[in-house]
């Protein structure tokens, strides 16, 4: 199943994002669930929080995979939505 995460950053907490980036992509590569991903921008064009879709088995499997995000352990986000998806173009 394919479920969209839409996260918003905290407030000044660009700083947090670009600490853990590295970790965060590392991470992206070595579950192997994420079929897109990029970084939402501010009106500054500075990163402010992510969009992700996770290709998944189940909503309990993308819970888990947000658990284990190096942004999320690092406080990063102030809301997280998870939805599930349907893919109709691309």
């Amino acid at each position: 199943m394919l479920v969209a995460l839409i996260a918003h950053d905290k407030p000044g907490a660009l700083d947090i994002r670009k600490a853990n980036r590295e970790a965060h992509l590392a991470y992206i590569k070595a579950t192997g669930v994420v079929a897109q991903a990029g970084p939402m921008l501010d009106d500054a064009g500075e990163m402010c929080g992510s969009v992700v879709i996770l290709d998944v088995a189940d909503m309990a499997s993308a819970h888990d995979w947000v658990n284990g995000d190096p942004y999320g352990k690092a406080g990063l986000f102030s809301e997280i939505t998870l939805r599930e998806w349907k893919r109709v173009i691309g």
